[in-house]
């Protein structure tokens, strides 16, 4: 494993550092489990004694703290502790283990297109026209399909499966099992169906006939910007017509479903098991937390923030913090849970007031 000086990540994290600058370290430790080798992170005060139970000799630390009673003969001063820790394991990730070149046993049609220092591992399978950037890397198992285009220093990981007429721009990091540019789920009946009567009546059926469903094939493809990085087993939904779009710098974790037509702005987080149904719009920088849903051809505006398993079946406007199921403003649903808590209270004073009026009713019938 590659060694770094304490000097050489300090300056790697732009961080001030003192002590003695020319140790080593090739890995990053809690500070209780921390050998000689290691660099401690304790960021907070409240790591501050686990130091004794471990044998760091350097560690990154909060400003001003007293490294020298922690038994440290180094350290690195990270105000924003988070984003240390976003370039210090940025500079220890070996990232994965593919051999440069094309792999013996992998098969690329040979009008593909494969860009300079490519490394391609092996079961990988590119189709025809396919054009890959360079210094892409491209772990075992994966399948490129017909006329994806692919920018430089993509690094795609084992088992993913890339669509026909696919395009991803740039630094692109996808890990293993995701699929992107999937046939969208998207189907219609001859006669009204059920679903289109019950969306105009809010819940009323006139009559229950039955039905079958006929496949809408999906002519798109999709569409993704720079800096973008797809989570483990997420799907993305080619589009019907227009393409699926994900913006520059939008993030999506594992288990995500983006449905057909769909478009999610730029630097957007979408976290675990979100989905979002066909045709929806999603601005940039807007969070989606874990298990959120998010209905068909509705829009929700830049900079709406989402907290866990909230479900918004209408547009939501632009910088709105929501929560809950339906979506309200996240005081409106503080307020809502307080009111919840209090019913059995509610209930008991109620059925109080019921027996005694009750009471009072029938002694004036007496």
């Amino acid at each position: 494993m590659a060694e770094h000086s304490i000097g050489e990540i300090a300056a790697a994290l732009d961080a001030v550092a003192e002590g003695d600058l020319t140790i080593r370290v090739s890995e990053a430790s809690e500070p209780q489990a921390a050998g000689p080798q290691s660099l401690a992170l304790a960021m907070d005060p409240r790591y501050a004694g686990r130091f004794s139970e471990g044998r760091a000799r350097a560690a990154v630390v909060w400003p001003g703290a007293d490294w020298r009673a922690m038994g440290l003969e180094a350290a690195i001063f990270a105000p924003r502790g988070r984003l240390a820790m976003a370039g210090l394991t940025h500079l220890m990730d070996p990232g994965p283990e593919i051999a440069p070149g094309i792999h013996p046993m992998a098969v690329v049609h040979e009008t593909a297109q494969i860009g300079e220092g490519a490394a391609i591992g092996p079961f990988v399978v590119i189709g025809r026209d396919v054009v890959l950037g360079a210094r892409a890397r491209i772990a075992s198992h994966v399948s490129i399909a017909e006329g994806a285009r692919i920018g430089d220093d993509a690094m795609i990981l084992q088992g993913a499966k890339i669509g026909a007429r696919v395009t991803i721009g740039a630094r692109f990091i996808c890990q293993p099992g995701a699929v992107i540019g999937s046939d969208g789920f998207s189907f219609v009946t001859p006669e009204k169906s059920g679903v289109e009567e019950i969306r105009e009546t809010l819940g009323q059926r006139d009559q229950i006939l039955a039905q079958s469903w006929t496949r809408i094939h999906s002519l798109g493809a999709v569409t993704i910007g720079d800096d973008v990085e797809i989570g483990a087993n997420t799907c993305i939904d080619r589009g019907t017509i227009r393409d699926t779009t994900i913006g520059r710098g939008t993030k999506l974790d594992n288990l995500v479903h983006v449905g057909h037509n769909v478009q999610i702005g730029e630097d957007s987080l979408i976290c675990g098991q979100v989905g979002i149904a066909g045709s929806s719009k999603i601005g940039s920088r807007v969070v989606l937390a874990g298990q959120v849903g998010v209905s068909d051809n509705i829009f929700v505006g830049d900079d709406v923030i989402c907290g866990g398993g909230t479900k918004i079946f209408t547009n939501a406007p632009a910088g709105r913090v929501l929560l809950g199921y339906p979506a309200v403003k996240m005081e409106t649903h503080v307020e809502i849970q307080k009111y919840l808590r209090r019913l059995p209270r509610l209930a008991t004073r109620v059925a109080a007031l019921e027996k005694l009026t009750s009471g009072t009713d029938a002694g004036t019938e007496d």
